[in-house]
């Protein structure tokens, strides 16, 4: 594969993502809007509503394949999908090596080496509990695209007011952070293990 071929995808994401091909853009809102809703308000599970769409085209191509059968027509060329070895073993080398690095950092949160490290985790976690008890899956799901479907196009149109702002937020949130590091992060022990030996 040429360079300029393993761009085209990148390129395409980009376009979309900043609205150069506004068509696909608001595809992906319109697309995304549908399924929250089918999600949200009619109150189906997941694999209900997966089932059917499945049935409802496959029984479309089945008798789209027998109409034109019955005309004397060429019936419809289906892609043929074929998932080659090479792609796998590369994909669950890339996953092998992803979760390695995760339970390697899990271990070294859970071990107590580094408390800050330890209380930020456990603030987090707990946002995202507060988070998944206001919003279900699905509507955290249609807010993300939202966002990363809206943030990319108006930051590219508004980058300097929004730098500007973040540079001024940034300094005072610096500021707090160093007054609070400085009282109350200091205070706390580094490294437990250490403590122990000595």
């Amino acid at each position: 594969m040429s360079e300029s071929e393993a761009q085209l995808p990148t390129s395409f994401v980009a376009d979309v993502l900043l609205w150069k091909r506004w068509h696909f853009s608001l595809g992906v809102i319109v697309v995304a809007t549908v399924a929250w809703i089918l999600f949200e308000w009619t109150d189906l599970p997941f694999l209900t509503i997966c089932s059917d769409v499945l049935l409802i085209l496959i029984v479309l191509l089945f008798l789209h394949a027998n109409y034109a059968a019955l005309r004397n027509k060429q019936p419809p060329a289906l892609p043929e999908l074929v998932v080659s070895e090479e792609m796998v073993n590369n994909v669950a080398a890339s996953f092998r090596v992803k979760i390695n690095n995760v339970l390697l950092i899990a271990h070294e949160i859970t071990i107590g080496k580094d408390f800050i490290i330890f209380f930020k985790v456990v603030i987090c976690l707990w946002f995202l509990s507060v988070i998944g008890s206001i919003f279900s899956f699905f509507t955290l799901a249609y807010i993300g695209t939202l966002v990363m479907i809206t943030i990319p196009a108006l930051y590219r149109k508004y980058g300097g007011y929004v730098d500007k702002c973040y540079g001024v937020i940034h300094s005072q949130f610096s500021k707090h952070y160093r007054i609070v590091d400085e009282n109350v992060f200091n205070r706390l022990p580094r490294n437990i293990s250490k403590d122990k030996e000595s």
